[in-house]
């Protein structure tokens, strides 16, 4: 794993817990196509209980596409979770009748690239120093600040566990969580085909697949077969990491649109499912 990449500390997977990251279900969405803005108990209801894909934010006109992962989530009782494309955070929302303000974020602090870096730290920022007016139309959100800076979402279904493109972000060791080497972000991921009985992928440098047999909460995999490109010893490394996981049986947990594999011995990977 590059070592020198990690300018910031990665906390423990427990201190999540410490976050308000699971948020109350709330009302479903009105079905009202037409657009709306937070001054009506009505928009507040299309606006929590949903989990936001943050597709873009606009700031003193420059706008940035947001990293893959990049969600808002708030609950009927403000508590907000999400996260900025590369680290979860969680925080509070006030709906006022002028608008919605959110309290400053705690979050975690694991290292990624630059691009994901930089637009992390924008959009904290102006979560953070701004309220918002916002408008839902026909699954979209739109939040405005008072200087005319959006942030544009949209309503993001639950990823399945087959057929999904599930792209590898972190590895863990017990309960730390690392980022990939950045060689390897957006290339390490897998996806489970049901009918074929198979896990299949790439794990930053070579492709690999295996049997795999899925009963209830846990994935049995058989022995990797992979192809034998030699790449960078950072990304030899963390696929070293990555075939630890096969011929045993990982633990699997789904969140909306992320899953992590554990291992009997507490390693494993954080995945998301791409867009």
């Amino acid at each position: 794993m590059d070592k020198q990449r990690l300018t910031r500390t990665a906390l423990p997977l427990t201190a999540l817990a410490l976050l308000p990251l699971i948020a109350a279900c709330g009302t479903e969405p009105a079905g009202d196509s037409g657009s709306s803005s937070v001054g009506s108990g009505a928009t507040k209801t299309a606006v929590t209980g949903v989990r936001w894909a943050v597709d873009s934010l606009t700031v003193d006109g420059r706008t940035e596409k947001a990293p893959d992962g990049a969600y808002l989530k708030i609950a009927d009782n403000g508590e907000v979770d999400g996260n900025y494309g590369c680290n979860t955070f969680g925080s509070t929302a006030a709906f006022k009748d002028d608008g919605l303000d959110f309290e400053a974020a705690r979050s975690t602090e694991m290292a990624c690239g630059d691009a994901s870096m930089k637009f992390e730290e924008t959009f904290a920022r102006t979560l953070d120093s701004e309220k918002f007016t916002a408008e839902t139309t026909d699954g979209r959100l739109t939040l405005t600040t008072g200087d005319g800076d959006t942030v544009e979402l949209s309503e993001e279904q639950p990823a399945e566990l087959y057929g999904t493109r599930w792209r590898i972000d972190s590895l863990m060791d017990h309960d730390v969580a690392t980022s990939l080497p950045e060689a390897a972000q957006g290339k390490a991921w897998f996806t489970l085909d049901k009918k074929a009985g198979t896990l299949s992928g790439n794990l930053g440098c070579n492709e690999v697949s295996a049997k795999a047999t899925v009963s209830e909460d846990r994935i049995t995999l058989g022995n990797a077969r992979t192809t034998r490109k030699m790449c960078s010893d950072s990304l030899m490394a963390a696929e070293r990491t990555l075939l630890g996981l096969f011929k045993g049986t990982v633990e699997y947990r789904i969140d909306h649109r992320s899953i992590t594999l554990t291992s009997e011995n507490d390693a494993g990977v954080g995945a998301v499912a791409d867009k």
